[in-house]
This record gives C-alpha cells, sequence and structure tokens, in this order.
C-alpha cells in the first residue's frame, strides 16, 4: 500500500510538473512575443527620431548656407566702392568663403544615411566645419569695418 501511494505521488508530481512547465512555456512565447513587438516600436522610434535629426540640420545648415549667401552678396556689392588694391584681395577672400559655402552645401546634400554612429559622427564634423565658415564670415566683416 505505501509502495502504491508513493508510486502515484511521483506520477502526480511528474504531471504536475509537466502541464506546469507548458504552461510556463506558453508564457514565455507571449512574453516573447511581447518583447518582439515593443522592441519593434523602439526601433521604429529610433529611426523615426535619426530621420528628424537629419531633417533639423539639414534645415538649420540651408538656412546657415542662405544667410551666406546674402551677406556675401552684400559685402560683394560693398566692396566695389573699395580701392583697387583692396579690392582684389576683398575679392579672393570673398571666392574662397564662396567656394565653402558651396562645398558645405553640397556635402550635406550628398550625405547618405549610414546608420547612427556614421551620422553623429558627420555631424559633428559637419558642424566644426559649419563654425569654422561662421569664424571666417566674422573676419570678413572685420576687414570690411578697417
Amino acid at each position: 500500500m505505501k509502495k502504491t501511494i508513493f508510486v502515484l505521488a511521483i506520477a502526480t508530481l511528474i504531471g504536475g510538473t509537466v502541464l506546469t512547465s507548458c504552461q510556463s512555456s506558453s508564457q514565455k512565447v507571449d512574453s516573447a512575443q511581447h518583447d518582439v513587438i515593443m522592441a519593434k516600436f523602439d526601433l521604429h522610434d529610433a529611426k523615426l527620431e535619426y530621420q528628424t535629426d537629419i531633417d533639423n540640420l539639414k534645415k538649420v545648415t540651408a538656412e546657415k548656407i542662405a544667410a551666406n549667401d546674402k551677406i556675401l552678396a552684400e559685402f560683394d556689392a560693398r566692396i566695389e566702392t573699395q580701392k583697387v588694391a583692396t579690392k582684389a584681395d576683398y575679392k579672393k577672400k570673398v571666392i574662397e568663403l564662396e567656394q565653402k559655402n558651396s562645398d558645405l552645401k553640397m556635402k550635406m546634400a550628398n550625405y547618405k544615411e549610414q546608420g547612427k554612429e556614421n551620422w553623429e559622427k558627420f555631424k559633428a564634423d559637419f558642424n566644426k566645419s559649419l563654425d569654422e565658415l561662421a569664424k571666417a564670415f566674422k573676419g570678413l566683416a572685420v576687414l570690411n569695418t578697417k
């Protein structure tokens, strides 16, 4: 009798374990599916944020380059009244700045999406170049006041 109860208890324990493990596998599948769905949402959000960042930099860059073009046009008109000796020097500087401005415009237009890490590097380099160009424009304004 003791042996029968012992065998029955073990059989019940094994049966309970099998049923419990089946249920937890189902729960694991549900949890994994939920995790996949959440990961897809996170990926979509990250891609959207990345694209928004690119679009914002393109917009800001276009505005700065347009402002630079306007400054160059105004400065170009003002140097016409300068002496011949200084006019040539100013013209040379204006041409250099126009070229740098154009190069930055092309660099931004030709940017191909290559992932977040490459974007961060590109953005840092591009902003550095844009800042250097802004300093050059300030230097041009200083030359004009002399």
